[in-house]
């Protein structure tokens, strides 16, 4: 009765730190997201006002309470603080946040043990799924912001991303194949066969990306979409399956449209309408939304999608 009780508390506290983790997490990426496109590196000098140059203390350190404390601006020479600073803080702990929050009943059942082995206890309560995630939000988050300020997917975050998720994604189905069968699996077989799964799923989803951009070129004689779109199209096959990947688009193209549509409303980018239909807009930070949305509800749209078209 007394485990029983102590259940919510547990669930609560953990997914507490989860999110502190996050928020931890955010503000290490936020320094990485400033430095990275000036070629800086993320461990020296210590942080510091990107204007002034002033060596920040550590109270002006602390996760979304330093910039609510300072009203987002630096307390020396009164420069704004970029809002990007508490919002990936608290996208990143947010999303941990839920992340642990939906796994913790399934770890906390009284059908699962540790003394049954820890792969079991991972695979069977979902937490290398939710330890997969949090790998792929703070990437996604990161990849956006790139996009977003810089329009730069850089290759040495997109192919390592498709490495892992090719290995996060082979291994969590290796894992339920030896687990449902045990020993007497054929493991080369189905590592083969899983594998193959994950490639086609990535080739499929960057080949996507690749074939709009053909075409395009093929009408209006321009790179219309960068091959950074098709490295990240790639990494979501990688992580999320071709139906996830393929669900991040669709959501991605979709925001991407209703965003070129409200920027086509303001009344400053009419008047300089031709200008502005030859911008370039940040596709990647659409696909990693939709590679969000799709993470943690993919599964909930794609079926009642399904249902929908009577599937």
């Amino acid at each position: 009765m007394s485990r029983i009780l102590n259940l919510p508390m547990i669930r609560i506290l953990g997914t507490i730190l989860a999110g502190l983790l996050g928020l931890a997490f955010g503000s290490f990426l936020n320094v990485c997201l400033s430095r990275w496109p000036e070629g800086e590196s993320v461990v020296k000098p210590r942080s510091h006002c990107r204007n002034c140059g002033r060596t920040l203390a550590w109270w002006e350190n602390v996760p979304l309470i330093s910039w609510i404390a300072l009203r987002g601006r630096c307390r020396t020479c009164h420069e704004k603080i970029s809002w990007r600073y508490p919002l990936v803080e608290l996208t990143i702990g947010a999303l941990w946040a839920v992340t642990i929050w939906r796994i913790f009943p399934a770890m906390l059942s009284p059908d699962l043990s540790l003394t049954e082995g820890p792969l079991i206890f991972c695979y069977s309560s979902g937490f290398d799924v939710a330890i997969g995630k949090v790998v792929l939000y703070w990437l996604l988050v990161a990849l956006a912001v790139l996009d977003a300020e810089h329009l730069w997917l850089p290759n040495w975050m997109t192919l390592p991303g498709i490495g892992l998720g090719v290995l996060f994604t082979g291994s969590h189905f290796v894992l339920g194949e030896w687990l449902a069968e045990g020993p007497t699996i054929s493991l080369p077989g189905t590592i083969t066969t899983n594998l193959i799964g994950v490639a086609v799923g990535v080739v499929a989803a960057g080949g996507l990306i690749l074939l709009i951009r053909w075409t395009y070129w093929l009408i209006r004689r321009r790179e219309g979409i960068g091959l950074g779109d098709a490295k990240l199209m790639a990494m979501l096959g990688a992580w999320l399956g071709l139906s996830g990947a393929l669900l991040s688009f669709a959501i991605g193209i979709l925001l991407g449209s209703v965003f070129a549509l409200a920027m086509l409303a303001v009344p400053a980018a009419r008047r300089e309408s031709d200008t502005w239909l030859l911008s370039k807009l940040p596709l990647g930070t659409f696909l990693c939304i939709g590679g969000i949305i799709s993470a943690q509800w993919g599964q909930p749209i794609i079926a009642a999608y399904l249902r929908w078209v009577g599937l």
